[in-house]
């Protein structure tokens, strides 16, 4: 729930150092990740960009990426819940809802006709070609 709330005082930074215990952390899990958290790798070659993006817990069907021009755009719904089973009395319940996004621009225009996304173990992988169709070309001079 702390991560709902965020203040960015220094106030809020010193006595959160000074009484840790007055702020209270979930018993399980993490709390929901802050868009700088999501943590990218990206990689060019000739023919295109390689992004990694690490989105630990989240199924894919609550993942969702975006291509405008250069513009990439990841986005993904948060859940964490407990559960309770069979013969157990709920003294305490914590859940999570919420979604984390993050947007970065790349040195060239993606051809999203041609890009691909790949979601394994936590890591999202994506594949996206450069669009060659603004791209200079020499013209033979008659």
């Amino acid at each position: 729930m702390n991560a709902l709330m965020t203040r960015g005082s220094l106030f809020d930074d010193f006595f959160r150092d000074i009484a840790p215990g007055f702020y209270v952390r979930p018993l399980h899990g993490d709390a929901l990740p802050q868009p700088s958290q999501i943590r990218i790798d990206v990689k060019e070659d000739d023919g295109g960009y390689r992004v990694q993006a690490e989105l630990p817990g989240v199924p894919k069907e609550d993942i969702q990426v975006s291509i405008d021009g250069a513009v990439v755009t990841l986005r993904a719904e948060v859940q964490q819940h407990d559960q309770k089973k069979d013969g157990e009395k709920l003294l305490r319940s914590e859940r999570y809802f919420g979604s984390v996004a993050r947007s970065f621009q790349l040195p060239m225009e993606v051809d999203s006709t041609k890009a691909k996304a790949k979601y394994d173990n936590g890591v999202l992988t994506l594949s996206l070609p450069k669009k060659l169709e603004g791209k200079a070309q020499r013209l033979a001079v008659e």
